[in-house]
């Protein structure tokens, strides 16, 4: 195939991409950020977690496999016209897909691409972040999804939330006595599940770096039952701690004290989810953990370009 054949044949992908994801924006709802607005009655904990819940699973329903292999042919084809220099590969759940965000502006993984194009980063991000998802269902996609393997092979770093869904569910079905027995109990299950996500992650790229993102307490000045779980999430925390640093190319970044603050306003309209404030904050913590590696791989490239040239000489 000739040059300007390749450039045409392209060009009509293009196109007809575009066309294909302009039908399915207009015609269908994506309410990816969205977050449900019905505050539950009086201090009931389990009325919260199930409104978050059905949501996860009505947007799961309405995913659509096509758009998202539209998607991932696009991102492929304009490849071929942009230069990267770094590749990012984001896991998890919601909080990687950036549900709550009112400005859709895709959670703390667009605060990073926003923030690090300002900085002259040209930086891919693939965002696998998926909303419900919990340590085990994370592990079933590794093995499952290729497109996710692939990601992870090219990545030079990994970013990963995960965990909070399997906290909801504890606490869903020990609402009326929140003890620490049940999550101890659980907390050693998903010690040993992160280890084979990581496990998994190494085996795929032992070269990226990943950084695990801790949790925060999105029920903390809401439900009065739920005192016992500052607790609960401060050693599940140290668990993800543990886990990420346990290998050589893990990391650990807390967010629980951004969420802290008080007088402003962190949350979605589920009192759950952070909103663009909290994604924002959340965005330039992360941003602060991974520039020092984004600075060290620059400066291997640069080592490897001059001693490419020195060999020319």
């Amino acid at each position: 195939m000739t040059r300007q054949k390749r450039k045409l044949f392209i060009t009509i992908i293009l196109i007809i991409a575009g066309l294909i994801g302009l039908v399915i924006f207009i015609f269908r709802p994506n309410p990816l950020h969205q977050t449900t607005t019905i505050e539950p009655d009086g201090d009931r904990i389990d009325d919260l977690i199930e409104q978050v819940e059905n949501m996860d699973e009505e947007v799961q329903t309405a995913t659509n496999d096509l758009s998202q292999n539209l998607k991932d042919a696009v991102e492929q084809t304009l490849t071929i016209f942009t230069r990267t220099d770094y590749r990012i590969t984001a896991l998890g759940d919601s909080l990687t897909q950036g549900v709550g965000d009112e400005s859709n502006g895709n959670g703390y993984i667009g605060v990073l691409e926003r923030r690090l194009s300002d900085h002259d980063y040209r930086v891919r991000f693939d965002n696998f972040g998926r909303r419900g998802n919990r340590t085990d269902q994370l592990l079933t996609r590794l093995d499952e999804e290729n497109s996710i393997k692939r990601s992870v092979e090219r990545a030079d770093i990994v970013l990963i939330t995960i965990g909070a869904n399997d906290i909801m569910r504890i606490v869903r079905e020990n609402f009326l006595d929140l003890n620490e027995d049940a999550f101890d109990l659980e907390r050693t299950s998903y010690e040993e599940r992160l280890t084979d996500i990581f496990e998994k992650l190494n085996e795929f790229n032992p070269d990226a770096e990943i950084f695990l993102i801790g949790f925060f307490n999105p029920f903390e000045g809401y439900f009065n039952e739920v005192a016992a779980l500052e607790d609960i999430l401060i050693s599940w925390n140290q668990t993800s701690e543990a886990v990420a640093e346990s290998y050589l190319n893990g990391h650990y970044i807390s967010i629980r004290d951004l969420f802290q603050l008080e007088q402003i306003n962190l949350l979605a309209d589920d009192n759950f989810h952070p909103n663009a404030t909290g994604y924002s904050l959340m965005g330039a913590r992360v941003l602060n953990e991974i520039i020092p590696t984004l600075e060290q791989l620059s400066m291997e490239q640069e080592e490897n370009v001059e001693g490419n040239n020195a060999s020319l000489e």
